[in-house]
């Protein structure tokens, strides 16, 4: 079984103030649509997606080079638990170092969000 883990923490305020100042050039840059409207403006809902986004890219092994922001995608379940989908880049990056399931624990408080990614996959 191969494994791999990401985290990242980011200042809730830090995304208030980039969302402050280029508005939906930000959001349509990082977010998917969906992320968008399931967020609703809510800061620290963002943030807390932001810093999954980057968890993930550390799963990856990567960071952010190479891939886009909307390509890791957290989304809810049925029951409300988040999810990654991923797409494009991070999609093919994930099959060929052998991941092929994300978890994803998101938490935050007015100041901070932080974000954990587990990934995981059988290979051969």
């Amino acid at each position: 079984m191969k494994l791999s883990c990401g985290v990242d923490l980011i200042e809730v305020a830090r995304v208030g103030a980039v969302l402050a100042r280029w508005g939906d050039r930000f959001l349509t840059r990082i977010y998917t649509p969906g992320e968008v409207a399931y967020c609703g403006g809510r800061v620290p809902e963002l943030a807390v997606r932001f810093a999954a986004k980057e968890a993930t890219s550390k799963a990856l092994g990567t960071g952010i080079v190479g891939l886009s922001w909307r390509e890791m995608e957290v989304v809810p379940d049925r029951r409300g638990k988040p999810t990654i989908l991923l797409r494009g880049r991070a999609a093919a990056r994930a099959t060929e170092i052998g991941l092929d399931r994300f978890e994803v624990s998101l938490s935050h408080s007015r100041d901070m969000a932080i974000a954990m990614v587990v990934a995981f996959g059988f290979t051969g």
